[in-house]
């Protein structure tokens, strides 16, 4: 039978490794609308694991910039894991033009999965939810394009209005970077 002491040193060491293992985990996006007769609006967001710490903007404006931050729950041992959308508002006709999405997975554990990410360009009607998640993790589609992440793989997804291409890090805090080109 183990004594309290050995129990007692058996907890310890079990702290001290759980403390030094990296248990945070947080997607941080930075979005560049390049478009002139574009903006992005109409933002939603759909998370499986994880929340939204930074909302996305409202709107992104042609010429400007946005970002967003996607954080792990607390004290669970999951990450942060989901897909977002914007419509693709065109400023001279005030309609919606295409929708475009960007999936990102950022893991809890990086022994059994890894991050991965894609982007994507749909129909203006096309829902964020989770069955857009499941599509753009497990489905291959010529609407969008899905990589895994290593800081210099740059996806492309050609629309018929704009094209959307990203990177994403490779770590427990990521960093992805969209851009959305008019064609």
């Amino acid at each position: 039978m183990a004594s309290i002491g050995s129990v007692a040193a058996a907890v310890a060491i079990g702290e001290a490794i759980a403390g030094a293992l990296p248990t945070h985990r947080q997607c941080d996006i930075k979005i560049v609308n390049e478009c002139t007769t574009y903006t992005l609006c109409n933002p939603r967001t759909y998370t499986s694991s994880g929340s939204c710490a930074t909302p996305l903007p409202p709107t992104v404006a042609p010429l400007k910039s946005g970002n967003a931050v996607f954080k792990k729950t607390p004290h669970a041992a999951t990450g942060t894991v989901g897909v977002f959308t914007y419509d693709l508002l065109n400023n001279r006709t005030n309609r919606t033009a295409e929708k475009i999405a960007v999936m990102f997975s950022v893991p809890y554990d990086f022994n059994l999965y890894s991050n991965w990410y894609a982007v994507g360009v749909f129909n203006k009607s096309k829902e964020c939810d989770y069955d857009l998640y499941c599509e753009m993790y497990y489905n291959t589609d010529i609407t969008f394009v899905r990589g895994k992440a290593s800081g210099n793989n740059v996806l492309t997804c050609n629309g018929k209005q704009v094209t959307i291409m990203a990177t994403m890090s490779d770590g427990f805090q990521t960093v992805m970077k969209v851009r959305v080109k008019q064609n």
